[in-house]
């Protein structure tokens, strides 16, 4: 059996909202979106073979990290086909995890190792590598500063330089610790970020650290209609088209591309 950080993780829906929020905060969440806060505009084949852990959009591609140990890589992808058009593996004792372009390189983090690679963006040749403390989970960029996630409330910013740590900024939900922040992307001077193990997409002020959106996703491919052995949503990008994103999950069979309302 193929390991899944879930076999570590494992919440159960029930105890979901407990878990990120707080009992206090529970209802508040489950109250947060009654209806679907998005509309589907396109769904494409996704590799049912591919842990997602981080998801990018670039020059008319998929760039793709993938998890797991020893079935690890990062993958330029054709979105319309699917189709993997390049790869690189990574060792067999390291478990991919988040992943972002930034000045013509590519930098992606692995799960319990404390190491992150540093790779040509183009070629995917590799050409550094650096540590950090803790885990690694989901990497954003504001253009300037690589945002690192951990699976805490607290967000890292780094210098990509120096991949020195400049900063921590905790995330909160109406005053509670917000955590389990993993993938995510920087839109139009936000922080989206998925919520592992569940179905939502929180919206970051960086400012402040305050969650002040939660966007569900239950109705996108609700988890009644999931075949036995896909794991949670996780992915999201920038999208093709100005406004929208892309969006999917570990092992999922469709990758789909979204505008959220409002």
């Amino acid at each position: 059996m193929l390991m899944m950080r879930t076999t570590t993780r494992l919440i159960t829906l029930g105890t979901l909202a407990v878990a990120v929020m707080g009992v206090h905060a529970c209802d508040k969440v489950r109250g947060a979106e009654p209806d679907a806060p998005f509309e589907v505009l396109a769904t494409y084949p996704h590799d049912t073979g591919a842990y997602t852990q981080g998801l990018l959009w670039d020059d008319s591609v998929m760039l793709e990290s993938t998890g797991q140990y020893a079935h690890s890589d990062i993958r330029r992808v054709d979105l319309t086909t699917g189709r993997v058009l390049q790869s690189r593996r990574l060792a067999d004792n390291r478990f991919g995890e988040g992943l972002i372009k930034l000045n013509g390189k590519l930098y992606q983090l692995t799960w319990e190792s404390g190491v992150g690679y540093i790779y040509d963006a183009t070629t995917f040749a590799p050409l550094d590598s650096f540590t950090y403390k803790g885990e690694g989970w989901g990497l954003a960029t504001d253009g300037t500063n690589i945002i690192m996630s951990d699976g805490s409330d607290s967000l890292r910013w780094l210098d990509p330089n120096t991949l020195q740590q400049q900063k921590v900024l905790k995330v909160t939900y109406e005053g509670s610790p917000f955590p389990k922040i993993n993938e995510m992307e920087w839109v139009d001077g936000m922080i989206l970020a998925n919520v592992y193990e569940s179905d939502w997409i929180a919206k970051i002020d960086p400012a402040t650290g305050q969650v002040v959106k939660l966007y569900d996703f239950a109705s996108l491919w609700p988890r009644s209609q999931r075949s036995y052995g896909v794991d949670v949503f996780n992915g999201i990008s920038r999208g093709p088209q100005p406004g929208t994103l892309l969006v999917t999950g570990k092992l999922w069979p469709s990758l789909y591309v979204v505008r959220l309302k409002g």
